[in-house]
């Protein structure tokens, strides 16, 4: 990658939850301070809003409009914002307040608050339970005033909530083998689709960044862009085994073996689908239990240390063995624990680290995409790079990922990959060369790779590689030796997540629960409607942000220059 790419995507490194969330509280309580001491006397329906400051200054009470049914329609309420509680109740009127229970509550945590142009004024507050209510201010003031401190006060809440989910304090053992099928079994665009994409593609301009272009849900596929990431690991025995090496040639040949393994699982089937694009804040966790005797080094017989074991010339071995049931957890597993978080929306960055402290490794990867439009196709091109570090040798190698191509947008769409890339160790001299070649428009083959690895000093060629990245792999080394890699057969490890109940409100499956859910049961008008709330809620919670001069703070990773400051 030049220089230049380099510099478009900041470098951005994990850190413990600690180090952020201390300044971030503070921030966010001085906005709900400065927010929660205003004084108003607007009206909304027939009733006052009041400030109980008392007990908090975020407390808020008074009269919405209500929707309750196509019959009854709109219907004055007398609502209460107990952020003690963590709950929005509502009562018939000022005066039945003190019954108990309400006429209606719905918690804070977690919960999404979004704008509508549906009435004037109306906004609608949405729980994690799936129920939500549809409410009305009196007037513009009146309807930023509540959604400001609901978002506040929701805010508030999942930020408590969330203080022991750091990589370090989660706990894995409520993690279970994931028993998600992400298969896209489509066959490409519907007719009523097609005339959907033709009318979006008749608005667009070759070259056009698609950043901010809203595209059909129908493309959509059930999982986020951090969850894709994640299945770089699907070979995690693959990555252990690069630090067993026993030279520093043998580790980046380990190295370019498995990252041309890396990239087959993460596309399921033979459709082109869009992941969901990653909102702010929004993070993914899951673990990878290896057994210790699949990690080895694969060609030299001599090695000696800490990590060496006995080669292994056989079949690779069947996922049972491997511990996809997640029978071997424990003493004789290797854990991998990963984690990923979206750091930026503007431009929309997103980076991930994954370790096994037990191997001395951790890989560390900041990802600006930036998509465009190409006529039939879509071009996503992976701005940034990542580090591999190996502890036991001292060894960095950093290495940078190609373009993805979504072709044939029209009749039935496929994912290609295209571009050079590189792995250099400045350490030992040695380099790589990656290239995913695109097809040609007449004949030629698709989902073509080359690779070549060589010391960088000497100019001497080391290892050759050629093959389909989704297919048959062959590698040829300088000794004479060959190998071949079908990664059609290789077994797959199943990461282990935590259930959707024990989860934070912006982990990955919990944050798209109910877009994945409307996505299965084919309900694209449901889907619309919750990835709609998700994204004004995010725009809503910048926006107060920016009103507040807060600036935002990821939970795991921090800016290299913040890190050094």
């Amino acid at each position: 990658m030049n220089r230049s790419a380099r510099q478009e995507s900041p470098a951005w490194s994990p850190c413990r939850r600690q180090e952020h969330r201390g300044g971030q509280s503070h921030s966010l309580d001085a906005a709900q301070h400065r927010l929660g001491s205003r004084t108003r006397d607007s009206r909304a329906g027939s009733g006052p809003t009041h400030h109980k400051t008392a007990r908090s200054k975020r407390h808020l009470e008074g009269v919405l409009k209500k929707y309750t049914n196509l019959f009854q329609g709109w219907q004055s309420r007398y609502f209460v914002l107990d952020p003690e509680l963590g709950q929005l109740q509502y009562y018939l009127n000022e005066l039945s307040k003190s019954q108990r229970p309400p006429r209606g509550s719905l918690p804070l945590l977690g919960a999404m608050v979004v704008s509508s142009d549906e009435f004037p004024f109306m906004f609608t507050f949405q729980s994690t339970t799936g129920d939500s209510y549809k409410l009305r201010a009196l007037d513009a003031k009146e309807q930023e005033l509540w959604m400001t401190q609901l978002q506040l006060c929701s805010r508030r809440h999942s930020d408590s909530n969330a203080e022991t989910s750091s990589p370090d304090s989660l706990d894995h053992n409520d993690e279970n083998t994931d028993s998600e099928d992400n298969e896209e079994e489509d066959l490409g665009v519907l007719d009523d689709q097609r005339s959907i994409i033709i009318h979006l593609l008749s608005q667009l301009k070759l070259g056009m960044d698609l950043t901010r272009v809203v595209l059909p849900t129908f493309i959509l596929e059930k999982r986020s862009l951090l969850e894709m990431y994640a299945n770089f690991m699907a070979h995690p025995d693959m990555f252990l085994s690069i630090t067993s090496g026993c030279t520093p040639e043998e580790r980046i040949i380990r190295f370019v073996e498995y990252y041309l393994t890396a990239f087959h699982e993460g596309r399921k089937g033979a459709v082109a689908k869009k992941p969901y694009n990653p909102i702010l804040g929004e993070n993914f966790h899951c673990s990878w239990y290896v057994p210790r005797d699949r990690v080895r080094p694969l060609r030299t017989t001599n090695c000696s240390g800490p990590n060496s074991a006995p080669t292994d010339t056989s079949n690779p071995p069947r996922s049972s063995q491997l511990g996809v049931d997640g029978s071997r957890r424990n003493s004789d597993c290797y854990c991998v624990r990963f984690v990923a978080e979206q750091v930026s929306h503007h431009p929309p960055v997103s980076g991930f680290y994954c370790e096994c402290k037990e191997k001395g490794m951790c890989v560390n990867t900041h990802i600006w995409t930036k998509s465009k439009f190409m006529g039939m196709s879509v071009g996503v091109s992976m701005v940034g790079e990542g580090v591999l570090y190996l502890l036991e040798h001292d060894e960095e190698y950093v290495f940078t990922l190609p373009c993805a191509y979504a072709r044939s947008i029209l009749t039935v769409p496929w994912v290609e990959l295209g571009g050079k890339v590189t792995i250099n160790c400045a350490k030992s001299g040695y380099s790589a060369t990656v290239t995913f070649h695109t097809k040609p428009f007449y004949g030629g083959k698709v989902h073509r790779v080359t690779a070549e690895v060589k010391h960088t000093h000497t100019g001497n060629i080391v290892c050759k590689a050629q093959g389909e990245w989704n297919g048959v792999l062959e590698f040829t080394y300088n000794n004479g030796e060959n190998k071949v890699i079908d990664t059609s057969r290789l077994p797959v490890v199943k990461k282990k997540i935590r259930p959707l109940e024990k989860q934070d409100q912006y982990e990955s499956r919990r944050l798209w629960q109910h877009v994945t859910a409307s996505l299965k049961s084919g309900n694209m008008d449901a889907a619309t409607e919750h990835k709609h709330c998700l994204e004004e809620r995010q725009r809503s919670e910048g926006k107060q942000r920016a009103a507040a001069r807060v600036p935002w703070k990821p939970k795991y990773f921090m800016k290299e220059h913040e890190r050094n400051a």
